[in-house]
């Protein structure tokens, strides 16, 4: 694994600073730390419903409207991916750019468009931002530091973007992105303005599980971590099951148990379909 080479661009204490963070034993440190940590997480969360969304409880500690909480809770790995990428020697290359630009555009959407799509006036306890958001830097961290520091200089040449693997994994990674706005869209206008009684999301991935949105997020970043082909987009992967599949069982059950019969004849899947 090479070096931090950027020091004829970047101040001394900014160089020494990457070249710590992104030295070899402390990358790879993080990377297994965080599968230990999903796998702990998805755990845990079969028995702890965060308390967000229909499952918002004041139990949770002081909030803020969903709006502010989501932007508060995804715009840092926007900022911190976009810093990761302008301090590197590398941010000219093509491949980088095309791998860092798919990043770079999901979280757009879900720092500054998403929210602005919310409706209702929920709340998101400042103790769910606060989780999300240390989340959410440490996976820029991997997915910038890999890509722009950390990963071998010839790994991602400009050919890279001809090649089964990331044309595959960018095709998976915009069906994944397409399943999650519509299904967003769909959860979005189940209920007319003044009405506050929950309603079964029917259509598109609805038909086959209960958190379609959920398998659209997950499945973009499964198609991110073959088009990347690396480990930390595994990890990514893996963390986003680790923490929308256990609240996919949730949601499934809470439907379970306001709808009964109307909800179960569906027979759908938590969030992947056919399987789980």
């Amino acid at each position: 694994m090479p070096e931090v080479s950027y020091y004829k661009v970047t101040p001394l204490y900014v160089y020494i600073f990457m070249n710590g963070i992104f030295d070899p034993i402390v990358f790879r440190t993080v990377e297994y730390v965080m599968i230990a940590l999903a796998v702990m997480v998805f755990a845990g969360l079969r028995f702890i419903t965060p308390g967000y969304g229909i499952f918002y409880t004041p139990k949770w500690g002081p909030s803020v409207g969903n709006r502010l909480g989501w932007v508060m809770m995804e715009a840092p790995v926007f900022i911190c991916m976009a810093i990761l990428w302008s301090c590197s020697d590398r941010r000219s290359e093509t491949a980088l750019i095309a791998m860092a630009s798919l990043f770079m555009l999901h979280y757009f959407q879900r720092s500054f468009i998403f929210p602005l799509l919310i409706k209702g006036k929920s709340r998101m306890p400042l103790s769910i931002i606060l989780m999300g958001c240390v989340f959410n830097i440490i996976n820029a961290y991997l997915i910038g530091g890999w890509l722009f520091y950390v990963s071998p200089i010839d790994s991602y040449p400009a050919s890279w973007l001809l090649m089964p693997k990331f044309i595959i994994g960018t095709l998976i990674f915009f069906a994944g992105m397409a399943i999650n706005l519509h299904s967003d869209h769909i959860i979005r206008h189940l209920r007319k303005p003044g009405d506050h009684r929950h309603y079964i999301p029917k259509g598109g991935m609805f038909r086959y599980v209960t958190s379609a949105n959920y398998f659209g997020e997950f499945t973009e970043w499964v198609g991110y971590a073959v088009l990347t082909w690396s480990l930390p987009g595994v990890i990514f992967a893996l963390w986003t099951f680790a923490n929308l599949a256990p609240r996919a069982r949730s949601l499934h059950h809470r439907y379970v148990q306001e709808f009964g019969d109307e909800f179960t004849k569906l027979n759908r899947k938590y969030i992947i379909p056919f399987i789980w």
